[in-house]
């Protein structure tokens, strides 16, 4: 392993590829065993609902043409690069936050794809309570959600609100 993946952050981009193919592989069992819309019930509070999101997160901007798609992409490019950019500059012992980022880039990375390929995100987890549903999502919203939880868990572990340890 060269020093840079050893030594750095980059050392964690094994997560990415995990959540990369996690998202992936459930995606494709969604859209190969179930029909668009199709609701399948797996307990009180959750079901599989195969749903298209043509926008972002709940949604938003879902009905404005198209245009939407490659914003949302060049988001998802923008958010990568800095990532990456701050992983390298973080030592690989700095786990929380190396991991928070891995997960960010996986989640971001795996919508990125359904995107530029299908024009659209897969979603399929349905969380409800009674009759209120959550927005449907899937396994990148999840890592992208945890990722920046762990962001902020971060902020708040670090002595005096300073960054965790640098490289170099």
């Amino acid at each position: 392993m060269s020093k840079a993946l050893s030594s750095t952050g980059l050392r964690w981009l094994w997560l990415v590829l995990v959540v990369i193919a996690i998202d992936f592989g459930s995606k494709m069992w969604v859209i190969n065993n179930m029909m668009l819309h199709e609701t399948q019930p797996l307990m009180p509070f959750l079901n599989l609902f195969y749903a298209h999101n043509y926008g972002a997160a709940f949604s938003f901007l879902a009905d404005k043409g198209g245009w939407q798609r490659w914003f949302f992409a060049g988001i998802a490019i923008a958010i990568v690069v800095a990532l990456l950019v701050m992983m390298y500059r973080n030592a690989a012992s700095n786990k929380l936050t190396n991991i928070a980022y891995a997960l960010i880039i996986g989640g971001a990375l795996g919508n990125l794809f359904d995107r530029s390929y299908h024009g659209f995100v897969v979603d399929f987890i349905d969380f409800y309570v009674g009759d209120w549903h959550f927005a449907t999502f899937n396994i990148a919203d999840c890592a992208i959600c945890i990722g920046a939880a762990l962001v902020v868990l971060e902020g708040f572990l670090s002595p005096n609100g300073k960054p965790a340890k640098q490289k170099g």
